[in-house]
């Protein structure tokens, strides 16, 4: 595997204790049991993820033309998004702040792995990378999804319903 690719598994999994640490302060700053368990459960899914990419470039590592490798590797595990439906406005802020944050994290890590795609001459690493960036866009799209819910929600607890 080149030295830049390695640079990329450096960086993913950096990213990845970067976002269990994020989930585990918003974690640890709300009051609200079920929205802690949310925030932990979110904080576990990115410790599985470094798992999943340590065992990804341990295996990537052996021999970077062997086609067969991705084969080995099973599809990283996806986060089990919270539903915010029982949100008491306390917390409600955290939500939206985390939520929102962790949308920025997901789409910057889609242009991190599909520029890592696009630079790597590596073609198992580019294949990946590849299912790296759709397993991140998952994400953000779950995300997303989440985030419109709660800030509808968000919105009308602040005064500014539809009329």
């Amino acid at each position: 595997m080149l030295k830049r690719d390695v640079e990329v598994f450096k960086q993913a999994i950096l990213n990845e204790v970067e976002g269990y640490e994020f989930y585990k302060m918003a974690a640890y700053n709300t009051t609200e049991e079920d929205v802690k368990k949310a925030f932990l459960n979110l904080a576990n899914e990115e410790l599985k993820h470094i798992d999943w990419l340590k065992d990804a470039f341990k295996k990537l590592s052996g021999n970077p033309d062997d086609r067969t490798t991705l084969a080995t590797i099973e599809n990283p595990p996806s986060p089990a998004i919270f539903r915010w439906d029982n949100l008491q406005s306390q917390n409600a802020n955290i939500a939206v702040s985390v939520f929102g944050i962790g949308m920025e994290m997901e789409r910057a890590s889609v242009a991190f792995y599909d520029k890592a795609a696009k630079e790597t001459t590596v073609e198992a690493a580019r294949q990946l990378f590849e299912v790296l960036s759709k397993w991140e866009q998952v994400h953000l799209e779950q995300f997303s999804a989440s985030y419109d819910l709660l800030i509808k929600d968000w919105w009308a607890e602040q005064g500014f319903d539809a009329f």
